[in-house]
């Protein structure tokens, strides 16, 4: 999902930039609300577990594809399914281009034997020279962020919008390398709430998720769970509304950031060099562990692997760090 929304400021500014160009994203159908109402964007939804799934299911979806008279395919996301319909797109004279991931140097980033220790080009770049061979170059500096959308009204029974400014917490992330302990994170919820300055919403998704938010949003008074309660399409109404995003090097750092919404992001095994930043957040806003302490970060691109000893590198952040910046950025006294 956050490889999905790093996409929006790339488009915004190619269409910015070139009006007369018309873009149909290919996408999951749970993520399609990312794209809905942005002018000159349509969405095709691949059924990749249903009617385009395995290689004839690709084959089907090539062919519907062409129907749609494409001049030219930006290959965004470059994994199996979209190498596959590559090949399919070779059978005409439709020009195909590629991301590259950059994998080796990923892979020379996350080598503890590393001897440089350099950010490599971000996803946003990446994004922008597949268009650039396209024919379509867009600068970071060209690139845009989605309006505010209006608050849903599915959102206005469960949060108090009046008086305090509205923050979003998302503590949860894919793999635990990357998620900050529920512990200190309650602190932290702890100590925003007795503040009694902020209204605070909870994000996350899934059945033991759930249950921690629903927990927390009976404990603190300033505190309300919109997982599960909320449509994805309602969820990005409400996420494009606040003042500030709290959340790991995961997908809701980057919905906020589409948005334009000052977003916190808590690093743990993983690490920015690696291109993931959201999108025009200063590097100021990223609270890393420590590598003093732990050399070896950061040890995967995604979270998912880690030495031993390294479980715990995420306590090296302290709660009131995380409080203060959140202070510092919004220009209130915690």
């Amino acid at each position: 999902m956050g490889d999905v929304a790093m996409t929006v400021p790339v488009i915004l500014g190619v269409l910015k930039k070139y009006p007369h160009i018309k873009i149909t994203v290919l996408t999951k159908g749970f993520t399609a609300p990312i794209f809905e109402n942005i002018p000159n964007v349509s969405v095709f939804k691949a059924d990749v577990k249903g009617k385009h799934k395995g290689f004839l299911g690709l084959w089907k979806l090539y062919k519907e594809l062409k129907t749609l008279n494409i001049d030219a395919v930006a290959d965004l996301h470059n994994v199996l399914r979209s190498t596959i319909l590559k090949q399919f797109f070779k059978l005409s004279t439709i020009p195909f281009i590629q991301v590259d991931k950059g994998r080796s140097a990923k892979k020379a980033l996350v080598n503890p034997e590393r001897t440089s220790f350099s950010p490599l080009p971000t996803t946003f770049e990446r994004y922008s020279e597949v268009f650039s061979k396209l024919g379509y170059p867009v600068t970071i500096s060209e690139m845009e962020t989605l309006s505010k959308r209006p608050i849903p009204d599915s959102a206005k029974g469960l949060i108090n919008f009046e008086r305090k400014m509205l923050i979003g917490i998302a503590p949860f992330a894919a793999f635990s390398g990357k998620m900050y302990p529920l512990s200190l994170m309650e602190k932290v919820i702890s100590d925003l709430n007795a503040s009694n300055k902020y209204s605070i919403v909870l994000f996350g998704g899934g059945k033991k998720e759930i249950e921690v938010l629903a927990k927390w949003d009976t404990q603190f008074n300033n505190c309300s769970n919109a997982a599960g309660k909320l449509s994805f399409s309602d969820e990005l109404g409400l996420i494009s509304n606040l003042q500030l995003m709290l959340a790991m090097d995961s997908g809701n750092a980057h919905l906020a950031a589409m948005y334009g919404v000052p977003t916190v992001t808590i690093w743990g095994v993983t690490h920015p060099y690696a291109g993931f930043s959201p999108f025009n957040q200063p590097g100021r806003n990223a609270l890393l562990s420590d590598r003093k302490i732990y050399p070896a970060i950061p040890t995967s691109i995604y979270g998912n692997k880690y030495p031993v000893g390294y479980d715990k590198v995420m306590e090296t952040i302290n709660p009131e760090t995380i409080v203060q910046k959140i202070s510092e950025i919004l220009n209130t006294s915690v």
